[in-house]
């Protein structure tokens, strides 16, 4: 049974999640104490994380930033703001989606379910040229040296290569990340190449992906 962590003030929607996972099947944890350090968060050893913004203590998104030094599970931003700039930040902070108040259960199902498939997708180990993709892990090896990735790059970097010297078009990127075209975000893919292609560059390689104007993107 996958297990999500709520990371949520408002008790009231607490409850509200807790009880809409609880049905479709998912153990839920509710965090009590805002003030937990990112270490005691992953001891909990969660399958995804639901994260406000809005929360005591500390701000989400710089909670999420702080969590993706240390882990890859993914996270869902649920919150209230809804404008382009919050959105663009979360992503750019390592969220894998990112949901608005007040959300449709139904969607919030689907995008959870979403998330989870596609990770069992993932190739396991991938080689491109000095490098290796540990893509379970999150991780890219040169030498001694590693990289984590976010479970969206992986997403990209996995469907790039494995479609390697092709042309990829945004739109199929999309697709995959979201495995349904209700949910593309064109923001969301612009900051993860971006971010990709800057973990590409510190381990040598800051060309990888080219961008074919118009069409889309080439692993080179």
């Amino acid at each position: 049974m996958k297990k999500i962590l709520i990371i949520e003030d408002e008790k009231v929607i607490c409850i509200e999640l807790a009880n809409l996972l609880n049905q479709a099947g998912y153990e839920t944890i509710i965090l009590q104490d805002f003030a937990m350090s990112v270490e005691d968060i992953i001891e909990y050893q969660a399958d995804l994380i639901l994260l406000d913004i809005n929360i005591p203590v500390t701000n989400g998104e710089i909670l999420l930033a702080n969590l993706r030094k240390k882990s890859n599970v993914p996270v869902i931003m649920v919150t209230s703001r809804n404008n382009e700039i919050d959105e663009v930040l979360s992503m750019s902070y390592g969220a894998d989606d990112y949901i608005t108040k007040p959300y449709n259960p139904t969607i919030l199902l689907l995008r959870i379910n979403s998330i989870f498939k596609r990770l069992e997708n993932i190739s396991d180990t991938i080689i491109y040229k000095d490098l290796v993709v540990y893509m379970q892990k999150g991780i890219i090896k040169k030498g001694e040296q590693e990289i984590t990735l976010t479970k969206n790059e992986m997403i990209i970097l996995n469907y790039l290569l494995t479609h390697q010297n092709k042309i990829v078009t945004r739109d199929e990127l999309m697709t995959d990340l979201w495995n349904n075209d209700e949910y593309i975000n064109d923001n969301a893919l612009t900051v993860n190449i971006s971010r990709l292609r800057t973990k590409l560059k510190e381990v040598g390689h800051a060309k990888a992906i080219e961008t074919r104007k118009g069409i889309g993107y080439i692993l080179s």
